[in-house]
């Protein structure tokens, strides 16, 4: 996991200058959405994996094509080279995460399960200090190709190191399930929504017939095989499972359209240093990891769907803040806070919610659900991400000043964050 975030870390800096090297600035959104939209066929892929063999060769897998997919794109000659391998990276990242769940669900007791995803949470601190600032550099200083290579040559070894330690143990722990109790899972589903996401990541490229037809054809393909992915009973947030895969989609789409704007707004509208930005998200990556710890060592004994209640309040209280901050009179530490203070909501109901997706699983299923989990988090981004994007482009295009759209956008991320807290009690495990 550490290597994981360290790598993705890093690249995002790295991708700007990538993109205009080989002459594709114009598919810059393409590029960067790959990553999250090839994550969706991973984490089926790596799930369904879990649940026939054991967690240990999805992860072996993972990590052997993330060090492959970092050479594809340190090679690059064409910026579409370039997207392929920003997705296969995308692949290989969500069967490490889902993989690590799924591990986690087979291995620890009950008792034991807050901690080691807490520890999980732990993990992405030191790449979010570090990984983005030294990438930046080496690609100033150095080659964005650099970045790649030496990425690559930093995960190698470890990568070499896992795969040896996992393939020596698969058969002491490698469940094995018949029948109808790992059922294969819908792969062909899970790659048509990829392809289906990559291309509304593609469609925001430009305003040509091309980018308007690409995003029809997404827009169909999510509509039509998302719900093959989900729990049945998601959508009307049907209790259990249900209800837990579609709170973290709600959350996950709200927490990332702020992460995504609050930056935004304060280089656009407030004109801070880009030094307050990055406090801001080293602050808000502290954040999320002490709030993990938290839930996971001193709020162990608190119910599951209240803390997820509790973590979806601060969301929404943050998401409030940052509309109230967007308001040209309040300083700009008022929207900079706001990333600190949705951190701590997320680190508590982040993982509550994996842990619920886990309770309501058996262990044959569990994998899957995982996987869903997983599905459902990077839809929600992409998703409350476009409606987001589309009210502030709405309130530009009738000559609205910058702040009514930023405030516009922020007040339509309380539906999600609300709607969250409202239905956390649908995601109880019933007592025995």
């Amino acid at each position: 996991m550490f290597l994981t975030g360290f790598a993705a870390l890093a690249v995002i800096p790295t991708l700007p200058a990538a993109v205009r090297d080989l002459a594709g600035v114009s598919l810059y959104p393409l590029v960067a959405g790959c990553f999250v939209a090839a994550s969706l066929l991973g984490g089926v892929l790596g799930g369904g994996w879990a649940d026939r063999a054991g967690a240990r060769r999805p992860l072996a897998a993972g990590v052997v094509l993330a060090v492959l997919t970092l050479l594809i794109s340190a090679t690059s000659t064409t910026v579409w080279q370039l997207a392929a391998g920003r997705f296969l990276d995308g692949i290989a990242a969500g069967m490490i995460a889902v993989s690590i769940n799924t591990a986690i669900g087979h291995t620890y007791p009950d008792r034991l399960r807050p901690r080691a995803l807490s520890l999980m949470s732990t993990c992405w601190i030191i790449p979010s200090l570090a990984g983005p600032p030294l990438a930046g550099l080496v690609a100033a200083w150095w080659s964005w190709r650099a970045v790649f290579f030496g990425l690559a040559a930093l995960t190698l070894l470890p990568a070499l190191a896992v795969v040896a330690l996992l393939s020596s143990r698969s058969r002491q722990s490698a469940p094995t399930y018949r029948g109808d109790e790992a059922r294969r899972p819908p792969l062909l589903a899970a790659a048509l929504v990829s392809l289906g996401a990559a291309l509304a990541q593609f469609a925001t490229s430009g305003w040509s017939v091309r980018n308007l037809v690409c995003g029809a054809v997404g827009g169909a393909l999510l509509c039509s095989f998302v719900p093959r992915l989900l729990p049945r009973g998601t959508w009307r947030a049907a209790r259990g499972l249900p209800a837990s895969v579609l709170l973290r989609s709600l959350t996950s789409g709200a927490y990332f359209t702020l992460e995504a704007f609050v930056p935004l707004m304060l280089d656009t509208e407030r004109h801070v240093s880009a030094v307050l930005t990055g406090l801001a998200f080293t602050g808000a990556a502290l954040a999320w990891a002490a709030s993990s710890w938290v839930q996971g060592h001193l709020l162990d004994g608190v119910a599951r769907h209240r803390l997820v209640a509790g973590g979806a309040l601060v969301l929404a209280a943050a998401v409030a803040l940052a509309a109230a901050g967007a308001l040209p009179w309040m300083p700009a530490l008022t929207a900079a806070s706001t990333m600190v203070i949705a951190a701590v909501g997320m680190g508590a109901l982040v993982p509550s919610l994996t842990l619920l997706s886990l309770a309501h699983s058996p262990a044959e299923r569990q994998g899957c659900a995982s996987g869903a989990m997983q599905t459902s988090q990077n839809l929600g981004q992409v998703a409350v991400l476009g409606l987001a994007s589309a009210v502030f482009n709405l309130f530009l295009g009738v000559g609205s000043s910058g702040p009514g759209g930023y405030g516009a956008a922020f007040a339509l991320l309380l539906v999600p964050s609300v709607t969250a807290a409202v239905l956390a009690a649908r995601t109880r495990v019933a007592q025995a």
